[in-house]
């Protein structure tokens, strides 16, 4: 075993439950966490049964009864001591995303970064879950809205960013006065182990053991027994969109909340008067960081066909320099993919590609030798496209960027809407006319829209999210905190008179 992870508490064999205590002796299988650098098994974990998961939830439950009735600046004091404690684990925490999920070096430390960031955030938030006054058409009458916790809450995460989402949901939720519980990817369940080693003693020391609840386990023990359990009035969920479907079909079928962050197709324009340098740049990062498995990896490139032939030209020349390889090494800027399953899945995209016409411009190789152990290291990929292709309308979580020329910004606009998910977009242009017009409702149809910046590496003060396929949930800033409360409109009569609204006389003889 690394060294490293002793001092994150990993052990060769580790509990995946925790509510109030961890649970030393789990019910559900064991485990192995596989790392995608090399293939070799970093360690185990024994998984929730539906029994362990039963005591999770009933010990966030009554973590609830207490924690709401904390003042929220008080809760935002937890969070800003959370946030201390991952400053101080920084390196090693971001150590193991790297060693867990395989992005390189310096994104698993950014991603443990995002996490202190949210937890800077949620402090401030702590102090601001603002209602409003309304005046009222009765007189001597008062009304106002205010906000209140909604109960333990239940998140479900991607192997893809195995502790920032947590972080965006947890903190958040956190100060607004829930509780949860959480199920992370059984890719990644060490990382999930890893940040609850580090909150659960915060927790405790604040008296509230079950606010932070972890249950790694499969699908059928954990995550369908969260979906349809309405002690949980909220579920985020953050993964594909056949996942994001069920849950909302179950969460719906009990009139509970879900938040989803599903699925992205995320396009950048460049239009003819664009600053070159600067798009590659930002095209480079979004369709190779974390080799392609972000959901807001740059998926499609839709170019104004006065530049395509340069902008090509100049993207193939960047894809040849980036040194792929073991993620450990501070040079490498793209590791592995998750698993080999992931490799299959872009090998049959690229099949696909080719029988739809499409053209291999760059890459598209999986990569072998012993400078590339376990099985999950390829090339990224350049494919000469065309808007009719029916799989740059699906979501391919690896390295494929789709190149595609258009005449003039309307028709890069159509193309960039032409498809079921709505997260990320971009366009790179100097006209202040094409900026407004992509940015307007005309424009870019996503959630997220950007202009001479790149569609990945979102910044936690703006609400994440995306429409259509993606889900239309948000997360992290600006007012995504009110998904995790429930509003409640107030009225006082503060007269002797009881007027009725809408001048409505009921008057008993």
């Amino acid at each position: 075993m690394h060294d490293f992870l002793k001092e994150l508490g990993i052990e060769e064999i580790n509990s995946g439950v925790c509510g109030a205590e961890w649970l030393e002796s789990p019910g559900g299988s064991t485990l192995q966490s596989i790392s995608p650098i090399d293939g070799n098994v970093i360690a185990g974990v024994k998984q929730a049964s539906t029994q362990d998961y039963e005591q999770v939830v009933e010990d966030a439950r009554k973590a609830f009864l207490k924690w709401r009735m904390m003042p929220a600046p008080k809760r935002g004091t937890l969070v800003r001591d959370v946030g201390n404690a991952l400053r101080e684990k920084k390196s090693l925490l971001g150590k193991l995303v790297t060693l867990e999920m395989g992005k390189i070096l310096a994104e698993g430390e950014g991603e443990v970064q995002e996490m202190i960031d949210v937890g800077d955030f949620a402090l401030g938030l702590s102090r601001q879950l603002y209602g409003l006054t309304m005046h009222s058409e009765r007189p001597l009458h008062r009304m106002y809205e205010q906000w209140h916790p909604l109960g333990p809450i239940g998140i479900i995460t991607a192997f893809n960013f195995p502790v920032a989402v947590w972080a965006w949901n947890a903190l958040v939720a956190g100060v607004c006065g829930d509780t949860m519980v959480w199920k992370p990817s059984s890719k990644v369940p060490l990382c999930g182990i890893a940040v609850q080693k580090i909150v659960h003693p915060i927790a405790k020391a604040y008296g509230v053991p079950g606010l932070f609840g972890l249950a790694i386990g499969s699908g059928r023990n954990v995550g369908e027994s969260m979906i349809a359990d309405r002690r949980l009035p909220l579920i985020s969920a953050t993964g594909s969109v056949r996942m994001g479907k069920r849950i909302g079909q179950v969460v719906g079928a009990r009139l509970g909340r879900s938040l989803l962050e599903l699925g992205g197709n995320n396009p950048i324009i460049v239009m003819d008067d664009a600053d070159l340098d600067l798009a590659v740049r930002a095209i480079l990062f979004g369709a190779v960081g974390t080799a392609g498995q972000r959901c807001t990896t740059t998926r499609r490139l839709i170019m104004h066909q006065k530049i395509a032939g340069k902008l090509t030209d100049m993207l193939e020349k960047a894809y040849s320099q980036i040194k792929i390889g073991n993620p450990m090494d501070p040079s490498t800027l793209m590791g592995p993919l998750i698993d080999t399953q992931a490799v299959n899945q872009m090998m049959s995209a690229l099949d696909t590609i080719k029988a739809q016409k499409g053209e291999i411009l760059y890459g598209g190789h999986k990569l072998e030798g012993p400078e590339y152990p376990g099985g999950c290291y390829v090339e990224p990929t350049l494919v000469k496209a065309h808007k009719n292709m029916e799989i740059i309308k699906e979501e391919t979580f690896a390295p494929i960027l789709y190149l595609i020329t258009v005449n003039d910004l309307e028709e890069a606009v159509s193309v960039h809407n032409d498809v079921p998910q709505g997260l990320s977009s971009a366009i790179f242009t100097n006209n202040l006319l094409s900026s407004e017009r992509f940015l307007s409702h005309q424009g870019s149809d996503c959630g997220i829209a950007n202009v001479n910046i790149g569609t990945s590496g979102a910044e936690i003060g703006g609400a994440f999210g995306g429409e259509k396929d993606t889900g239309g949930g948000r997360e992290s800033g600006s007012d995504a905190w009110k998904a995790y409360m429930r509003r409640q409109t107030n009225t006082i009569n503060w007269g002797k008179e009881l007027p009725l609204a809408q001048g409505i006389k009921f008057d008993i003889p």
